[in-house]
């Protein structure tokens, strides 16, 4: 799998709004995400080190309590455990890396 065109893989909606292609090897998962205005995912957490880059629009993360706004160009990356939730504030698309591999999203 050396080369991956991402508009040609399938598309998984992760939650309401939001639609990821879904790359991963044995140490991390990349989702290409595509959220909808409004759109929005409930609070979590995870065993995973995610790091949110914004490539498009703007999206709200409530990390452990905290809101930031995130627009194109800037990255979060959310520690191992964190509670954290977010919504689309404008139609837009992120790109998650975690580590370890999600695999829940396989």
């Amino acid at each position: 799998m050396p080369l991956i065109t991402v508009a040609a893989m399938p598309v998984r909606e992760i939650f309401p709004g939001l639609r990821a292609r879904l790359i991963h090897t044995d140490r991390q998962t990349h989702s290409w995400v595509e959220v909808d205005a409004g759109a929005s995912f409930p609070e979590h957490q995870h065993p995973h080190e995610q790091i949110v880059s914004v490539i498009e629009g703007e999206i709200e993360l409530v990390v452990e309590g905290t809101a930031h706004r995130l627009t194109p160009g800037m990255v979060f990356v959310i520690p191992p455990a964190a509670r954290h939730s977010g919504r689309g504030v404008t139609a837009c698309r992120v790109l998650d890396v975690f580590s370890p591999t999600r695999e829940d999203y396989r």
